[in-house]
């Protein structure tokens, strides 16, 4: 397999790209985002490692051209940015942006999220509903719309089970709450981004979910939105 590493800073793209291809990966590599667009357009890379901060163009602005391309607009793409500011993260992961990381970062850190992006992508649900589907101990049956934990059916709302049944077929990813909407009620449901903290709050109340534990089943990343927890 590889990967695009985009970043401006030699040392930063140094670091990845040995830590990278001591997992056996090759890379390809970019300062700025005009040898992306090439680079990524040419290769069709397996995934891309897309800085935000750039000196020609934003990060944002080539994650949206990669995603509006038929050519590229399914490589899986990891953000790493020093911005501290959530609405360019919910703006990317919108754009349809696979993950996200902060500088500074672990390299262990990113190897594991990069392994976790390819796991979503290689075992990515068909789009006829399974017969069920297991996670952190709890069964979830789509087509019977039930929920089983410890031997006990579970009463959720449709869309609190619309929801569950979402983030436990996308699990390790993160979603905005306005991403969670537009996949369970669509696009033009008028339903507030307030309620589905409401729904989520529920949801975690019925599974016996301890936000702040060390490992939620749901995780809240503040100010950008949630996702399920992977299995450890």
């Amino acid at each position: 397999m590889q990967f695009l590493i985009v970043d401006d800073e030699e040392p930063i793209r140094e670091l990845v790209r040995y830590n990278i291809e001591k997992e056996g990966y090759a890379s390809l590599s970019a300062p700025d985002g005009k040898t992306a667009l090439s680079l990524a357009r040419e290769k069709i890379p397996d995934l891309i490692i897309l800085d935000l901060m750039l000196p020609d163009m934003s990060g944002l602005d080539i994650c949206r051209i990669l995603k509006n391309d038929r050519l590229t607009q399914n490589i899986p793409i990891i953000m790493v940015t020093a911005r501290t500011e959530d609405s360019d993260i919910v703006t990317g992961l919108e754009l349809g942006a696979d993950d996200y990381i902060t500088k500074p970062f672990s390299p262990k850190v990113l190897v594991a999220r990069i392994k976790s992006v390819l796991r979503r992508k290689n075992t990515a649900t068909s789009q006829e509903a399974p017969e069920e589907i297991r996670v952190h101990g709890i069964s979830i049956y789509p087509k019977k719309h039930e929920v089983i934990l410890d031997g006990k059916e579970l009463d959720f709302s449709a869309t609190e089970f619309s929801i569950l049944e979402f983030l436990a077929r996308h699990i390790g990813q993160v979603f905005s709450r306005q991403q969670i909407i537009n996949a369970v009620k669509g696009s033009s449901y008028p339903v507030t981004e307030r309620s589905i903290d409401v729904q989520i709050l529920s949801i975690r109340r019925k599974l016996g979910d301890n936000a702040q534990s060390e490992r939620p089943v749901i995780e809240t990343l503040r100010g950008v939105g949630y996702r399920m927890t992977e299995e450890v």
